[in-house]
């Protein structure tokens, strides 16, 4: 049986979340549209679509020809949408859907209560807010006349990730980290360091991707390597990574003694700030060259773009290879990826 699927990924990211997302078996892609969302039909297995990594969330799409959403309250459409629901129950254990969350333009209006109140009585489930278990999205068609009916495959995003039992303020989302791990082109041999690891997110999500000679994280505040300390413990990493209070611009390290560098750099918005990072930025860039291989790379993200870029510009150390855009919900950060050259 074939499904209609929706993946929904961070705006920016479309190259990298096909990629990831053709190497599932029964999975084939439409040609791409819309940024942040990749549409495609899916004759495998559905649960194999969890393991997208660059995705925030996952859907099933049924797309019904009807006039109105009043027309889903009819037996025949009504008992569609609960075959769908019923089909992504079937993906869990029971009992792992405890709450349903309809997301529409005119949620609140008569007909579209009714709907999920019978909804709610038909499944035996309470009527929750946006953090539902079962998230069900209702819109107009894209490509004919109609509605499209959207369940999402899982009881959480899939970027809210299960190791994440300490969040810090400006962490970065699990998705980007993990397309910053891809960007680094990972390998078992590299020596990879993340300075500022904050709560261990980019770590993590690099030797989720796969195995590494060595990983070092640093930071500065002690409340931040605690936190990361418990999500490395979380995601069963610990006796994989050293942590350190090292200061990013003067590292206790030989020179070339990294392969991969990766950072999230402060935007100046929930951390640090714009006078702050103009110092920052070309003393962290600087000192990470001096301990960076030849032809080892540096996979940074900011906020500071022009700064990234006037920085990079006085550091021949650095070549740029490559920069995307990222949407994180009204950010738009870039992600840089650099190559460590030797100077002219």
């Amino acid at each position: 049986m074939s499904h209609r699927i929706e993946i929904i990924i961070p705006a920016g990211l479309e190259g990298l979340a096909r990629a990831e997302a053709q190497r599932i078996a029964g999975i084939r892609l439409d040609p791409p549209g819309e940024s942040g969302v990749i549409s495609a039909t899916m004759r495998g297995p559905l649960p194999a679509l969890f393991d997208i990594r660059c995705a925030i969330s996952v859907f099933l799409v049924r797309s019904f020809a009807i006039p109105r959403p009043r027309a889903l309250l009819g037996d025949e459409h009504f008992r569609a949408v609960t075959a769908m629901i019923d089909t992504v129950r079937r993906l869990h254990p029971a009992n792992t859907f405890q709450t349903l969350f309809l997301s529409a333009a005119g949620a609140e209006s008569s007909v579209l209560r009714r709907f999920k109140h019978e909804l709610s009585e038909r499944l035996g489930l309470a009527l929750g807010e946006e953090d539902g278990d079962l998230v069900l999205r209702l819109r107009p068609s894209r490509d004919r006349a109609g509605w499209d009916v959207l369940v999402r495959l899982t009881p959480r995003p899939l970027a809210t990730r299960p190791w994440r039992v300490c969040n810090r303020e400006g962490a970065l989302n699990g998705p980007v980290a993990h397309a910053m791990a891809l960007l680094s082109k990972p390998r078992a041999s590299d020596r990879v360091l993340n300075v500022g690891c904050g709560s261990g997110t980019l770590l993590i999500e690099r030797l989720l991707t796969g195995p590494a000679a060595q990983a070092i994280g640093c930071d500065t505040d002690p409340e931040a390597l605690a936190c990361a300390y418990r999500n490395l413990a979380a995601a069963g990493l610990s006796h994989k990574v050293t942590l350190h209070d090292w200061d990013a611009q003067q590292l206790p390290l030989p020179p070339a003694s990294v392969d991969v560098v990766l950072a999230d750099l402060p935007f100046g918005h929930l951390v640090g700030s714009h006078a702050s990072n103009v110092m920052l930025y070309p003393a962290l860039l600087r000192e990470a060259a001096r301990v960076t291989r030849l032809d080892g790379c540096a996979v940074i993200i900011s906020h500071e773009v022009r700064l990234m870029e006037r920085t990079l510009a006085e550091l021949p150390e650095w070549q740029l290879e490559q920069h995307l855009r990222v949407d994180l919900g009204g950010l738009y950060p870039r992600i840089f990826v650099l190559r460590r050259v030797a100077q002219a």
